[in-house]
């Protein structure tokens, strides 16, 4: 799951985070999963990825064994997907005292 946000400080940056949690598995398999993850990232953001924007990579179950290659165009597609504006509507901030 890819999620983008304009970061209005630094037009210029292209940052990225990656985050799994531990429903995946243990931590040799998350810590694997990231480390793929941000090298899929540090590959394609520089091109593909959205100027001054923060881009965080959400590690879902089957990450791993996924081959890489899939994964490449899968984030490539996404990205194209947020350049168009086609990606889903941002949600609202959730402020001090806002519960779901």
């Amino acid at each position: 799951m890819l999620l983008v946000r304009p970061d209005v400080q630094d037009l210029r940056d292209v940052r990225f985070g990656v985050t799994v949690t531990k429903k995946i598995g243990n931590a040799v398999c998350r810590n694997r999963m990231k480390r793929r993850l941000r090298a899929l990232l540090r590959e394609i953001l520089p091109t593909s990825g959205i100027a001054g924007a923060d881009h965080v990579l959400i590690g879902r179950e089957g990450g791993i064994e996924r081959d890489f290659a899939l994964l490449r165009t899968e984030l490539q597609a996404a990205l194209s997907r947020v350049a168009a504006g086609k990606g889903d509507p941002p949600r609202s901030p959730r402020g001090p005292g806002k519960r779901r």
